[in-house]
């Protein structure tokens, strides 16, 4: 397909989805050819779920939620602007309450949202450690946070019809 709306050279792009169930390798070859496409001057519009590949791909983007824009920029301003550049995650064991860890927690420079087993805990930047110091004995996690963070705290983290 991609082969085909190349034939006449167009100067605008519109890619619908167009890495959805190829396999890792051919996935990355379409990266590389929408790259040189990028630097021959075309302008492409593309509409992806798959949040590194807009963070991979896109020089702006355009957070939309049910038909709705409801943020835009490059992909390290959205996460420095709604998440911050780290988050920590909490698995919560079945017994322990979303309450009681806030509770251990206390108050501070940082946002929380449960999905499910996961506490996500969204701090500003620097206040990770804090958090971690207080967590103690709990399954967590430390990572970097990402475009997909920044969909998840815009749009919620509950399946909708």
């Amino acid at each position: 397909m991609l082969a085909r709306a190349l034939l006449n050279e167009p100067r605008l792009l519109i890619l619908d989805e167009p890495t959805t169930g190829l396999d890792p390798q051919a996935r990355r070859l379409v990266w590389e050819r929408i790259r040189a496409l990028k630097r021959a001057g075309t302008t492409i519009l593309l509409t992806t779920h798959y949040m590194d590949e807009a963070a991979q791909l896109c020089d702006r983007l355009i957070i939309m939620d049910g038909g709705r824009i409801i943020s835009e920029g490059r992909a390290d301003e959205l996460i420095a602007r709604h998440v911050g550049s780290e988050v920590v995650e909490v698995h919560l064991p079945d017994g322990v309450d979303a309450g009681a860890v806030a509770a251990r927690l206390g108050t501070g420079d940082w946002r929380s949202e449960r999905a499910g087993q996961m506490l996500y805990l969204l701090p500003r930047d620097g206040h990770a450690d804090e958090l971690l110091a207080r967590l103690g004995d709990l399954d967590v996690a430390r990572r970097r946070a990402t475009l997909e963070d920044v969909f998840l705290s815009l749009t919620g983290h509950q399946l909708r019809e």
